[in-house]
């Protein structure tokens, strides 16, 4: 058996090596239009791809105060991929068109289940497609396994485990958004703006290079250990808006070899929802 990927795999490599045992799922989503990803699935997809939507698939019910793409249940996610055919040894890759953007929520939700063998095609569709590999619009008949679920609910952190450490050297929050909305400026998809009281920003397309690939380990390495201060992994808090491009600071950290770090999957759009809840605006 083949040393399985367990952060990215480029398109050359999934292209040679892929077979009818792995399991390749497409991501792709836009905020604001809800048919956008089964549409562009239906129009074309890698050979062999499934379709799984972030709000439908990878997110829970929304309470209107756990966040706009709160983590769905454990029992759900895990049956749902069971029945696409994922089981203890499965190779899953994800992918999207926005360089991970949503990719990397699956990569997360898979390892918090506790299934390793995942990985983001680094460059997306567009990787693939540039690299003269084919698109097809057949929809593969999914094959149902049982699905080996070991929760590491370790891998998370609530919004009280935030507000109870918050200004402690213990932890470091990462805000993942656009450094506008970090600000408090531009909101337009949460009603309150700015950021977790210590939060410093780290905006998810940094972790790109101008190719639409992830960086160089090194220099990922190096942006996150500056953020760091030279300090443990662990102490990191990853959040955004709603817990799913916080998952892209993670995957780059993963790639950097610094392991340890946490998601606040409420992100933002939950710690606003509590006025109760302290607010910064302006820069770090």
């Amino acid at each position: 058996m083949s040393v399985p990927f367990t952060s990215l795999i480029g398109a050359k490599d999934l292209a040679r090596l892929s077979s009818p045992a792995w399991r390749i799922f497409d991501c792709r989503f836009k905020l604001g239009e809800p048919m956008f990803g089964r549409e562009a699935y239906a129009s074309g997809h890698i050979p062999g791809a499934f379709f799984l939507d972030l709000e439908d698939d990878l997110s829970g019910p929304v309470t209107g105060r756990n966040g706009r793409h709160p983590l769905p249940t454990v029992e759900l996610l895990a049956q749902k991929l069971g029945g696409l055919g994922v089981g203890e040894q499965t190779q899953v890759v994800a992918y999207d068109d926005v360089g991970g953007m949503f990719a990397a929520r699956l990569w997360w939700l898979l390892r918090w289940l506790g299934h390793d063998r995942v990985a983001v095609l680094d460059g997306g569709l567009q990787a693939w497609t540039s690299s003269g590999q084919p698109l097809n619009r057949d929809r593969p008949e999914p094959s149902a396994t049982a699905f080996i679920c070991r929760p590491r609910h370790s891998m998370k952190v609530d919004a009280d485990y935030v507000l109870h450490h918050l200004g402690g050297t213990e932890m470091q929050v990462i805000d993942a958004r656009a450094p506008d909305r970090f600000r408090g400026e531009n909101e337009t998809l949460d009603p309150v703006g700015g950021h977790i009281p210590g939060a410093i920003n780290r905006f998810f397309k940094d972790n790109l290079g101008p190719d639409g690939c992830f960086k160089q380990a090194s220099e990922l390495q190096e942006d996150f250990g500056r953020m760091l201060k030279g300090g443990n992994a662990s102490n990191a808090i990853l959040q955004c808006g709603s817990g799913v491009t916080a998952c892209h600071n993670l995957l780059a950290m993963k790639v950097a070899g610094l392991d340890g770090a946490r998601l606040y999957a409420g992100s933002w759009s939950e710690w606003c929802a509590d006025p109760t809840r302290p607010v910064a605006t302006g820069p770090a």
